[in-house]
């Protein structure tokens, strides 16, 4: 596939098609389905999926031991512990909150990139968009922290401290995976995370002794599966082989917009005020940091603080 500015923009906005429309499959599955176990089943024939493709073109594995260490630790932060984390926080909070969470990623990755790429560091208006951002998420969040609803309040921290753990993976593929073939690294990754998640999840939450879920919550697994692990990954891989990270994560910021409509018009789910006006601040700490509001020069000048 060549590399075009039209490419970019249909992997763009493929990649975030594929991802907004996660929350609310989980939220229908995990009602059936015990959280560490959608996780788990997910990124198995997820990954079972992408390795027959592999096989089928006639491609193989890596064989280096060390880019399999870190094509195993970025599986653990990318995909083992968030996805099990996002199908637990979403038994107690609305998927279209879930999403909007997820949408602060590029904002803590702003801080984190500062640190340890060295070609991608803070400039003041990223500076400005991340506090910006921060302070939305604190009025998504800080209702849940402080109303006493305990359900809200553990649901909430399990969604952040899943983005906290894809800010840290976002790092360690900027660092070591990119220009790699974009369906070999998410093959490898889905085949090293299934194999650290399913077999904890059977162990702990015994699913066979569950009733077994509806044909609702089993397709929802297996659009998880399909469109929202194996085909979002390969294209997060294909885009970021193209494109700065910078670039990759405006499809972070589409992807609320995606969770929040499906979840209101599909499930019902209502919006509060300060969910509003967290989403709304968020999305102008995003516009901010990727340039889209420019403040005049004498104000504002790009530079490294």
């Amino acid at each position: 596939m060549k590399n075009t500015p039209l490419i970019r923009v249909m992997l763009l906005i493929g990649l975030a098609a594929a991802w907004g429309p996660s929350f609310l499959f989980i939220k229908i599955a995990v009602a059936e389905i015990p959280p560490m176990t959608l996780a788990g089943v997910r990124l198995t024939l997820g990954a079972l999926l992408l390795f027959v493709i592999l096989k089928l073109q006639g491609r193989k594995l890596p064989r280096d031991k060390q880019l399999w260490w870190y094509l195993i630790v970025s599986a653990f932060f990318h995909m083992s512990v968030p996805f099990a984390l996002f199908s637990y926080g979403e038994q107690y909070i609305d998927s279209a909150l879930a999403s909007i969470i997820n949408g602060t990623l590029p904002l803590f990755t702003v801080v984190a990139s500062h640190f340890f790429i060295a070609t991608d560091r803070i400039t003041k208006p990223k500076a400005i968009g991340a506090i910006v951002g921060f302070v939305g998420l604190l009025f998504l969040i800080g209702p849940s922290l402080f109303s006493g609803l305990n359900g809200t309040r553990i649901g909430v921290l399990a969604i952040v401290l899943a983005v906290l753990l894809y800010t840290v993976a976002f790092i360690i593929e900027a660092r070591t995976l990119k220009g790699m073939e974009p369906l070999v690294v998410p093959t490898s990754q889905l085949l090293a995370a299934s194999v650290m998640l399913l077999p904890v999840a059977l162990f702990f939450e015994q699913p066979w002794q569950n009733p077994f879920p509806s044909s609702g919550a089993v397709g929802a697994m297996v659009f998880l599966a399909v469109v929202g692990t194996a085909l979002a990954f390969v294209l997060f891989y294909a885009l970021l082989d193209r494109a700065e990270p910078s670039y990759v994560s405006m499809s972070i910021y589409m992807v609320p917009i995606f969770g929040v409509i499906l979840g209101v018009l599909v499930l019902g789910e209502r919006l509060h005020w300060y969910t509003l006006v967290g989403f709304g601040l968020i999305l102008l700490g995003v516009a901010i940091v990727n340039g889209f509001l420019k403040f005049s020069k004498p104000q504002l000048e790009e530079r490294s603080v």
